[in-house]
């Protein structure tokens, strides 16, 4: 089989990992790929959201199916693209990604649904914001309704806060994702990110992990695109499972169907656990980064079944259940200085010797012309360890990723620390 996979981070890594794991004869062509997917397969240097481009080069190589990795090849109709040009595509189709590529639109969708979800507004100007934000009182959440990398999202803890908030996005420090400003209610619970593969009927779910979005230990300091995650997750109960199942992905792709939008692909749905049930804190509309580099891991199903079911009407009800490993997986992100605001680039990087039962995934990586591999991006690597106990694979993922050298990397040494605690009864 010959796969085409659209991307270049450490989700794409992890994906090109687990395929290529599953099946060792498999034919990977990645776009433009990394330095740690080169080691998997052929890269070749062609941007994923090009469009045309995208479509010359799987005319070129002729794939039995395309990956699309990130979002904005998504939003930017890319899949629609590939499948009018006669290919097989895992990832939703531009109007269905729009419930990552838009917040208004993901909020009509559950509001329509009835799925429980945070109260929102949504304002083209500041003004109105700002008196939306009042109404609600402190504290509250901004966030910018485009795609923001993971980073469009402040929980404002006074009004002068959430003030300075809707002022930045209006200035234009997420560019055009904060066009329109979601003024959102405040939820309180843990976090939870569960993967819906779907053909926009059926779907099958993998298994749940919690990701830490904060900069700094204890979850505190800004957010990021994610700085590390964990798997399998103790408040994950089967209940809660079915809750979200049955409460919110299934009507969300009712109601997707009832607008003739069906969506086919990952559907990722990040979940508050308040004190009234799961409640969707956001969707996306494709795998979750750093949450992929501790699910597949996991999984001991073969991806390619999975993806291919989500590719075509009625697939994933050809397919089994997906099946976990025993054991646990943690992932910690090595990230650059200056991360999320301004990453410094181009540190040499030397890593560590290989360790059973430890992957490090590349994220943000370049290699210069003598061969010298360097820093490339905020989030550099991600660190994954699996191990039989939650403790063990923490151990090692941190103890590995403490073990890669380049120039004041960035990193956090509390990957999990919730479940340690309820682990140990202090929670």
């Amino acid at each position: 089989m010959k796969i085409l996979l659209l991307g270049s981070g450490g989700r794409e890594h992890a994906i090109a990992w687990k395929l290529t794991q599953d099946d060792p004869s498999l034919e990977l062509v990645a776009a433009p790929g990394n330095p740690g997917i080169a080691s998997l397969g052929r890269c070749v240097p062609v941007n994923p959201t090009d469009a045309p481009a995208v479509v010359a080069l799987a005319s070129l190589e002729r794939p039995d199916l395309v990956v699309i990795g990130p979002e904005a090849p998504l939003a930017g109709g890319v899949s629609d693209a590939l499948r009018a040009a006669g290919f097989r595509v895992f990832g939703p189709s531009r109007a269905a990604a729009q419930l990552e590529a838009s917040k208004r639109f993901a909020k009509e969708v559950m509001f329509a649904a009835r799925v429980p979800t945070a109260g929102a507004s949504w304002h083209s100007d500041a003004a109105s914001a700002k008196l939306a934000a009042r109404l609600r009182g402190a504290p509250v959440v901004i966030k910018a309704c485009g795609l923001a990398a993971g980073k469009g999202v402040i929980v404002a803890t006074t009004l002068a806060e959430a003030d300075a908030a809707i002022d930045r996005m209006f200035a234009g420090a997420f560019g055009a994702a904060g066009a329109e400003v979601l003024v959102e209610e405040c939820m309180t619970g843990e976090e939870l990110s569960l993967f819906a593969l779907t053909d926009g009927e059926y779907f099958h779910m993998l298994p749940v992990a919690q990701d830490h979005k904060r900069l700094g230990e204890g979850d505190t300091g800004p957010n990021t695109g994610g700085m590390g995650a964990y798997s399998p997750v103790a408040l994950a109960t089967d209940d809660v499972k079915q809750r979200v199942a049955s409460s919110i992905i299934a009507p969300t792709l009712a109601e997707m169907r009832r607008r003739a939008i069906p969506f086919r692909g990952l559907l990722y749905v990040g979940v508050m656990l308040t004190t009234d049930g799961p409640r969707v804190v956001e969707f996306n509309c494709r795998f979750g980064d750093p949450e992929t580099q501790v699910v597949l891991p996991l999984l001991e199903s073969r991806l390619v079944d999975l993806l291919v079911g989500a590719s075509e009407e009625g697939g994933m009800a050809r397919v089994a259940s997906p099946r976990a490993r025993a054991g646990a997986a943690v992932t910690t992100v090595v990230a650059s200085p200056g991360y999320p605001d301004t990453p410094f680039t181009g540190g040499s990087i030397r890593l560590p010797a290989e360790t059973d039962g430890v992957v490090i995934f590349h994220a943000g990586t370049a290699c210069r012309d003598d061969g010298t591999l360097v820093t490339s991006g905020g989030r550099v690597f991600a660190v994954t360890a699996v191990a039989g106990t939650f403790e063990a694979a923490q151990r090692a993922s941190v103890s590995t990723a403490e073990r890669i050298d380049f120039p004041d990397k960035v990193l956090r040494r509390d990957i999990g620390w919730r479940e340690l605690a309820r682990r140990a009864g202090t929670t």
